[in-house]
């Protein structure tokens, strides 16, 4: 393999896990304070993608003010799906959070099927981020492939700045630690909880924008892989740690594409890799890169 042939799968592998990235980090924020994992959280970036589709197509809006317009209806939504299906259950078993977030995944899916159709639909890219740069030598890569990690180290600083120098942020860690006594001093601990399911899902809605972008068409399905694969990142880099989501977000991302460059003939089992990954994190460390252990209480 040549060398301008190894740094274009380095731009597409990290464009790759910055999505996962951003994806992840939204499973791990809630596990953080829940120890629940929002299975739901994939359907997210569906709708989040399917907003910028109607908005640019039926209300012909410009494709800057339908991605804004999407991520804040995506956090909206997070919110009610907050309200509606895990706060009342919130001192029930883990268990019981857990069937009602593969519940409203699987609400999530039907219902986009039955408004949006079953059918994949195109999704227009602005031409800004279609065009080409030359990077070095015979390297070429779109402006879309150096965006979506630009915009994901920008979110990601946002977000590291609301968890550890805001108000929020400081109640968000309380809680992770030690939700009843976090109560008792008086933080409002369901708008906080709401507060995280709200940056979460914008979160998923702006990588459902670019994973959009990168794979330029829409359909009720299209989280759900997404989903998956992002939730082993969040595994591998220790789920409850925003760093290692990150870390391991853009660490499958690189697994995928260099297996699949190195190794053609293996393509066809790309999907399968991520998995084996969590196999092995789950044999030798649990944990994750960076996650701590912590007591379950079922």
């Amino acid at each position: 393999m040549s060398l301008d042939m190894f740094l274009q799968h380095c731009f597409n592998a990290l464009t790759l896990g910055s999505l996962y990235a951003l994806i992840a980090i939204g499973y791990t924020m809630v596990y953080g304070i829940l120890r629940l994992i929002n299975f739901a959280h994939g359907d997210i970036l569906m709708v989040g993608a399917y907003f910028v589709f109607f908005g640019t197509f039926a209300f012909g809006w410009p494709w800057g003010i339908a991605a804004i317009m999407a991520i804040a209806g995506a956090s909206l939504l997070g919110v009610v799906m907050e309200r509606v299906a895990y706060r009342p259950l919130r001192d029930a078993p883990r268990i019981s959070a857990l069937i009602s977030a593969i519940a409203v995944s699987f609400f999530i899916e039907s219902l986009a099927v039955v408004v949006f159709t079953g059918q994949p639909r195109p999704v227009l890219q602005p031409e800004w981020l279609v065009s080409e740069w030359q990077v070095w030598g015979g390297v070429r890569i779109l402006r879309l492939t150096a965006f979506v990690p630009a915009m994901t180290a920008v979110l990601v600083g946002i977000l590291l700045y609301i968890v550890y120098r805001t108000k929020p942020g400081l109640a968000m860690r309380a809680i992770s630690k030690d939700i009843e006594t976090t109560r008792l001093l008086g933080v409002r601990v369901d708008n906080i909880i709401a507060f995280t399911f709200c940056i979460g899902s914008a979160l998923a809605a702006a990588s459902g924008i670019m994973w959009a972008l990168r794979y330029p068409q829409v359909h009720p399905y299209m989280g759900i892989m997404p989903g998956l694969k992002a939730f082993i990142a969040a595994v591998f880099g220790g789920i409850g740690s925003i760093q290692g989501a990150v870390i391991g977000g853009v660490a499958l991302g690189f697994v995928e594409i260099m297996t699949v460059a190195f190794m053609p003939e293996l393509s066809g089992y790309r999907d399968a890799f991520a998995f084996v990954l969590l196999v092995l994190v789950l044999l030798f460390k649990p944990t994750g890169l960076l996650g701590e252990r912590m007591e379950e209480k079922i």
